[in-house]
């Protein structure tokens, strides 16, 4: 047990290669603001990302900094102690609760009870509990009622058919606050706004009334009129201008009038569809009078607008004239001038949509001070509406709180023996290479992956994931702790399942390599020395199949070029390659055969040496070969699997580890689930037939034969004790050749005898 410094007896557990915490019943949690914060497992987490509701945590967060630390957890948990009146039901995690469990003898409690009590009733359910399903929509929660204490009132608010009327027609001028009922509505400063807008308007309007003749030079007619003389200012303006530098130097007429090459430059188009290039053009012929024609005589892209303007100002002011001068045009722009000036004093435009006189009318009713004490009305509920979310925030807290605290002290979940649960890090299942991966992680900061995850000594896989049924993307990592790993490579596709069940299309986008068991760190060097020599043949293959096929192409086409030159070379040059050829094969053929012989002389000696071993020596030997070769990955991989740290990969996601979550060779082995396939007893039809018996009978006597000739010619069978001995049979040999020499003299004597009888 850990030296006591509260008082309170906590239970603690070795876990995840640390001893922490555990948490395991309500009178825990009463005392779980006595906790030292060093044996805290987490000091903070962030709220997105994790497999718990971020409503819970985002209520959970007071300081909206995107983290949740200790005394957010702790603050958490004291409000629920004061609203439950057994804190072991906090330990159940239900998305309900019975309104009994609340404790109405303190101010909180009471306030969480009568607030959902008022939710059923406008629910008009009669249940003796509370759900977050009860207070997930609040629409549906004040949908019947008029006031639910926001402030805002809505046309649901009143009877008063008027009062309607004035709410409608506030939302269509100044917009709509959404009410909690869903409805839209207005609040306190939109009346007011409101009202002073309307008196704003009327005042403004009444102004321009005031003095009619001289703001409205042509009546109602005058804002058209105004239109009409700006939409020509400009070019009347151009056509004056004109007319004064042709009285200034006739000898400009023929350039600041209609130009003829302009014209012909659009002769042959379809005219009807060149009236921008037309328009381009001045607004009548320009003279040295500096008189613009009204009748006739006008540009006829610009024909409408000068009706338009002739019909309201000038058939008004020159009704007789043929022609107006500069002066009378300018004159006409002084007219405006009070008009505009009462313009650009206007007030209260937005409710003008609304008409004068409906504005009149909402000023002469005056409902104003009824707006405004509905406002006060719907006010007076203010307290007990807010109540209501606190129920929700109740309501999550109940159901999530054991569960952050589990993910939060201990680690609890995701070091669950009977591994029935998961932690709220663990985003789901990667099915890749017959295999699943329960150790998945959303990564939220791919740089800050690529500079911590190294210190976790686990093998880990990055994948891009996509779902259609979301359109939605996210990157994984998935930790990889049993099986082999040849047929992982960066572009594999898998499957990705999330906690809810939905799959993920995924493919393979990064490879951090670290062992995955001390079985595959033994055969990693020689897949290492495989690999190496499969990519040097490979190469070295390429390599050759390159430069043939170049120097075929370059033969050929040199060929072609030099047909006849080489017809009359022919035989000097052919011998002469020839010889060249015939020489550099020899040669590389013995330095082939050096090499061959070389190499097969050191295994011969090696051989030899190792046959004058005793047999158990042999072992010994083989076995320290394999130790040298596989021996220091072994070892570096025990050593790394003993040390798989999950905390820099969590650190990586925004989380605060405060201790190691250590996952080592047996937990490891949980992680990542093997395929199993039962015993299958029918044959593949489409296996290889292999050798009939007969031949692979001889292959054995040919192989059993060389190792039994390797074996008596270096006396290793003598050794072992085996009555072979290429010494013996040596002398055997040898005093039959001397026999042989004694007895053939004496038969060449016989022979002769013979002979000469």
């Amino acid at each position: 047990m850990a030296e006591k410094k509260t008082g309170y007896d906590w239970k603690f557990v070795n876990i995840g290669g640390t001893t922490r915490v555990s948490i395991e019943s309500g009178k825990d949690l009463q005392h779980l603001h006595e906790l030292d914060q060093k044996l805290w497992t987490v000091l903070s987490c962030p709220v997105k990302g994790l497999e718990l509701d971020e409503a819970t945590l985002s209520m959970m967060d007071s300081d909206h900094d995107g983290k949740i630390r200790v005394q957010e957890v702790l603050d958490a948990v004291q409000w629920l102690l004061k609203i439950v009146k057994n804190p072991n039901v906090l330990l159940r995690q239900e998305d309900f609760v019975p309104l009994d469990y609340i404790n109405c003898d303190t101010e909180e409690g009471l306030k969480i009870h009568n607030s959902a009590q008022q939710i059923l009733s406008n629910l008009e359910l009669n249940t003796p509990h509370i759900s977050i399903a009860d207070t997930a929509d609040s629409m549906a929660i004040f949908a019947q009622t008029k006031f639910n204490g926001d402030g805002i009132i809505v046309e649901n608010s009143t009877d008063d058919e008027q009062l309607k009327k004035v709410i409608t027609d506030c939302i269509a001028t100044l917009g709509a606050k959404l009410d909690r009922s869903g409805a839209d509505g207005i609040d306190t400063e939109q009346i007011e706004d409101f009202y002073a807008l309307c008196a704003d308007y009327k005042a403004w309007r009444d102004a321009g009334t005031a003095d009619g003749e001289h703001v409205y030079p042509y009546g109602d007619n005058t804002e058209d009129a105004l239109n009409a003389y700006m939409a020509l200012k400009d070019k009347v303006n151009d056509f004056f201008m004109r007319c004064k530098l042709i009285a200034f130097n006739a000898d400009t007429s023929s350039v600041l009038d209609v130009q003829v090459s302009k014209v012909e430059e659009i002769s042959d188009k379809n005219l009807a569809d060149c009236n921008d290039e037309i328009a381009a053009y001045p607004l009548a012929r320009a003279n040295n009078r500096c008189e613009l024609p009204i009748n006739e005589g006008i540009n006829p892209a610009w024909k409408a607008a000068f009706a338009n303007l002739k019909r309201l100002i000038l058939d008004t002011d020159y009704a007789e004239h043929q022609f107006i001068t500069e002066e009378e045009w300018l004159a006409l722009e002084s007219k405006f001038k009070p008009y505009l000036a009462w313009k650009a004093d206007k007030k209260g435009e937005q409710v003008e949509s609304l008409g004068l006189d409906r504005i009149n009318e909402i000023l002469s009713a005056n409902k104003k001070d009824d707006l405004l004490a509905l406002i006060a009305q719907d006010k007076e509920l203010e307290t007990e509406a807010n109540e209501i979310a606190s129920v929700d925030k109740f309501l999550h807290y109940y159901r999530d709180i054991y569960k952050l605290i589990k993910n939060f002290v201990t680690f609890a979940d995701f070091y669950d023996k009977n591994r029935t649960l998961k932690a709220v890090f663990q985003a789901g299942t990667l099915y890749i290479d017959q295999r699943s991966c329960d150790l998945c992680l959303k990564v939220n900061d791919m740089s800050k992956h690529n500079t911590m995850v190294a210190d976790s000594g686990m093998f880990l896989i990055y994948c891009d994931c996509i779902s259609k049924q979301k359109n939605m993307t996210m990157t994984i990592v998935a930790a990889m702790t049993q099986g082999e790993v040849d047929e992982l490579v960066v572009g594999k596709n898998a499957i990705f399942y999330d906690r809810s069940g939905l799959d993920w299309d995924a493919v393979v986008t990064k490879i951090v390599d670290n062992p995955i068991s001390i079985k595959q760190a033994f055969w990693s060097p020689y897949r290492k020395c495989s690999r190496f020599i499969t990519e040097q043949i490979n190469k070295f293959a390429a390599d050759k199949d390159t430069k043939m096929t170049g120097d075929l192409t370059n033969t050929i086409s040199d060929t072609g070029s030099t047909l006849t030159d080489a017809n009359a070379q022919q035989p000097k040059e052919t011998a002469g390659k020839q010889a060249f050829d015939m020489s550099k094969f020899l040669g590389l053929f013995a330095v082939i055969g050096m090499a061959l012989g070389t190499i097969c002389g050191f295994l011969l000696q090696l051989v030899q040496g190792f046959a004058k071993l005793q047999w158990y020596k042999m072992v010994l030997v083989l076995v320290a070969i394999i130790l040298v070769i596989s021996g220091p990955s072994m070892i570096i991989a025990w050593l790394k699997l003993r040390k798989r740290n999950l905390s820099p990969i969590l650190n990586a996601n925004g989380w605060a580890i405060n201790a190691k979550a250590l996952v080592n060779i047996p937990f490891g082995a949980t992680l990542t689930q093997m395929a199993k396939y039962p015993k299958v007893t029918v044959s593949d039809p489409f296996a290889d037939k292999g050798l009939a018996w007969w031949k692979k009978a001889l292959i054995w006597i040919a192989l059993l034969g060389g190792i039994f000739a390797a074996l008596y010619f270096t006396d290793t069978l003598a050794k072992v004790g085996l009555p072979f001995h290429k010494e013996q049979a040596t002398e055997a040999v040898v005093e039959e050749a001397v026999v042989e020499e004694e007895v053939a003299p004496v038969e060449e004597e016989v022979i002769e005898e013979v002979a000469a009888e």
